[in-house]
């Protein structure tokens, strides 16, 4: 009986220990803990480290295992068995990290964004990230080491004579006055210093919804180029989406390209043998002069025309002996600064007089058998000037037509043009003596001046004082008034 009881013992202690082995050995089993999964691969350069049945891990948690690794078109190819509910998008990626400093390496796995499409069984990561190895960075320290001594053999070198060593010292001289020298500014410049870094935390702290907004747009658009790449990528043979088109475009306006330079290249070889309009006008020297000095002389013109500066002046004068008033308006045509053409507007209460000869013939005894006639006629219309004046130093000599007759102008210029002196001598035939004015003007304020002085000097029954107001303003004046001037809707 005591026998049997410790074979019975061995049974039990048989069963339970092959039930927990069992039990062991599913908990332990990668298969098995990934029973139900999906497999995916993706394609390394270097697998090196890297074995079969070894950890994927995501974010230190393993979510699968290396089901096996072989060569496929000259990269390796590695098959990932995914744990059943670990899901992958479309814009997974890949990579190979040392999990410590004896080789061993293992895959870590990045999901991708929540919400594109998922991978399903047998696709492919599109991402695979090359992680430097242990050799490769081993290589780079020798080549960093390297050039540490380098460095340290040239700092010897410099530092070791005793030229150096002055130098250093002067250099250290220099770097000390200069640390006082900003700490007395900094000391002295310390509320200014405060204020301006509160300054940057206030627009910092206002700015950053301004931020988060620009950050949430890049990630909006990176998404969007993340989605273009994805769709031009497509199927094994196959573009699809805006790449495909993109590329026809490129390829169309390539062959437009090719096309138009063919055309030049025959439109350049009919140049160089003097064929056409243009070729003799490259090949003939005759024809190319007279084009030169065609050009030249409306180069010429325009730049005239683009130089003339008009100036326009508005002026107005009270007579006090015959207590009328009279206007101008003044048009000057400047094309140079020593000359110009002038052009007035006048309404002169003189009116405009006008002189009528008739020689009459008569047979009344009462009269001359022969006799003359003259009439004087004075109407009340505006007159006109068109002069033409040039500057020489600081006098400026005009002649032409002054107010409807013939007349001479002399204007003196002092005190840099802020005062004028201006004499006019015109009206001949109107009177016995001509008609002498003399003003006298100041530009008190930029661009107003005050006029005053003598007309008619000559004659004593006809001349008067006068005083007036001038408003003198050129193009640039009128192109910064004109968008203001009121337009109709």
């Amino acid at each position: 009986m005591i026998e049997w009881t410790r074979a019975a013992r061995v049974g039990l202690f048989t069963v339970v220990g092959t039930a927990a082995a069992v039990g062991i050995y599913r908990w332990v089993s990668t298969d098995t803990g990934s029973a139900g999964g999906y497999t995916v691969h993706a394609r390394l350069k270097d697998a090196t480290g890297l074995a079969p049945q070894s950890r994927v891990m995501m974010a230190g948690i393993a979510v699968g295992t290396i089901a096996s690794i072989r060569l496929e078109n000259g990269a390796a190819r590695i098959d990932v068995r995914m744990h059943r509910g670990v899901a992958l998008h479309v814009d997974a990626s890949v990579i190979k990290r040392s999990q410590s400093l004896l080789g061993e390496y293992f895959l870590a796995v990045a999901p991708g964004t929540e919400g594109r499409p998922e991978l399903h069984d047998g696709d492919e990561i599109p991402t695979a990230v090359e992680a430097a190895t242990s050799d490769q960075i081993m290589s780079d320290l020798a080549r960093i080491a390297d050039r540490v001594k380098l460095v340290s053999e040239n700092l010897a070198n410099t530092l070791g004579t005793p030229e150096g060593q002055q130098q250093m010292q002067a250099t250290l001289k220099n770097l000390a006055q200069v640390t006082e020298a900003l700490n007395e500014t900094v000391r002295e410049n310390r509320e200014s210093i405060r204020q301006t870094l509160l300054n940057v935390q206030n627009i910092t702290t206002q700015g950053a919804p301004e931020m988060r907004k620009i950050l949430e747009n890049v990630r909006v658009v990176t998404d969007d180029v993340r989605t273009l790449l994805a769709e031009g990528r497509g199927d094994k043979g196959t573009q699809t989406g805006h790449l495909r088109d993109t590329f026809d475009r490129v390829q169309r306006a390539s062959a437009s390209l090719e096309s138009a330079l063919a055309h030049i290249d025959s439109v350049s070889t009919r140049l160089d043998e003097g064929k056409g309009t243009l070729g003799r006008l490259t090949r003939d020297e005759t024809l190319v002069n007279e084009v030169e000095g065609v050009v030249e002389g409306v180069g010429d013109f325009v730049g005239g025309v683009s130089r003339l500066q008009t100036i326009v002046g508005l002026r107005t004068d009270y007579n006090f002996l015959s207590n009328t008033v009279k206007s101008y308006v003044e048009l000057r045509l400047q094309p140079s600064e020593d000359k110009y053409y002038l052009l007035e507007v006048i309404n002169d209460p003189r009116g405009l007089t006008s002189f009528e000869q008739t020689d009459v013939d008569t047979t009344d005894p009462t009269k001359p058998a022969h006799y003359r006639e003259i009439r004087t006629t004075t109407t009340n219309t505006l007159r006109f000037s068109l002069m033409f004046a040039r500057r020489l130093g600081p006098f400026t000599g005009r002649f032409g037509i002054k107010e409807s007759t013939g007349g001479l102008g002399l204007d003196t210029h002092l005190l840099r043009d802020r005062v004028e002196i201006r004499q006019d001598v015109f009206g001949f035939g109107e009177e016995l003596r001509p008609r002498w004015r003399i003003a006298l003007g100041y530009e008190f304020l930029q661009r107003l001046w005050m006029y005053g002085g003598v007309d008619d000097v000559f004659n004593r029954d006809r001349h008067d004082y006068f005083l007036g107001m001038q408003l003198r303003f050129n193009d640039q004046d009128l192109k910064t008034v004109l968008p203001f001037a009121p337009s109709k809707p």
